[in-house]
């Protein structure tokens, strides 16, 4: 999700890489569970946070539509997200549906990205499509703090960090290209893509016994060749 805001009315005043020590500690939470309410559909899932989901929790993308994620226009592509909670159910809190009666995560060894990530946010450069990754100032309630490699701050070890880096520039940019091409498109072929992208890399099952780099790279070679007659300048 694009957002159109000044890199400097949000950010610390620096970048920082994945080795880099970043201000973001904040003790295991202390018990808060702030940044997982009030999340109304801001927590937008890629490819990988749904292979998580589905092999950690047993479920299919289909089985938890409408219960835990659902899917909105983003950018103007078709893009699932994390619901809020439904206030209706007494055995959740306030806030994401995985949050427990608690308050607390129940699916944290899997959490998507953007939870992972938080507070720190990406800054990406057209210029050479790479990203860095910044602390974003005034998010977290809690403040002070403590230094945490940003690699172990999104558990990601060092073995994975190239593929996993990689994979989030290429998925950034597909659908950031995508989406510049769309209001060139008739509205029938406009759907036809984003649904086409939708099913490709969620609906369709990931194997939990393979790799999922392997598996994405095969999916994104198999799209960029369906796509390429339907949108221009590819």
């Amino acid at each position: 999700m694009i957002r159109d805001v000044d890199i400097k009315d949000i950010w610390d005043g620096r970048f920082y890489a994945e080795e880099d020590m970043a201000p973001v500690g904040c003790d295991d939470c202390r018990g808060c569970s702030d940044c997982c309410r009030m999340t109304g559909d801001s927590i937008v899932l890629d490819p990988l946070d749904l292979y998580h989901l589905t092999c950690g929790t047993g479920k299919t993308f289909t089985g938890m539509i409408e219960k835990e994620i659902e899917i909105r226009l983003v950018d103007g592509m078709i893009l699932p997200n994390i619901m809020e909670h439904d206030e209706n159910d007494p055995s959740r809190a306030d806030g994401c549906p995985f949050l427990d009666k608690n308050g607390r995560c129940s699916i944290h060894e899997f959490r998507p990205g953007f939870c992972r990530l938080f507070p720190l946010g990406r800054y990406y450069r057209d210029e050479d499509r790479s990203f860095r990754y910044f602390v974003q100032k005034g998010e977290c309630t809690k403040g002070g703090s403590t230094p945490v490699r940003v690699r172990d701050w999104i558990g990601v070890s060092r073995e994975e960090i190239r593929q996993y880096e990689s994979f989030i520039n290429t998925w950034h940019f597909f659908l950031k290209d995508v989406s510049a091409r769309l209001p060139l498109l008739t509205d029938r072929s406009r759907d036809q893509v984003t649904r086409y992208i939708l099913q490709v890399f969620f609906v369709e099952p990931y194997r939990k016994d393979l790799d999922f780099y392997s598996q994405f790279e095969g999916r994104m070679r198999k799209a960029k060749k369906a796509l390429a007659p339907l949108l221009p300048g590819r």
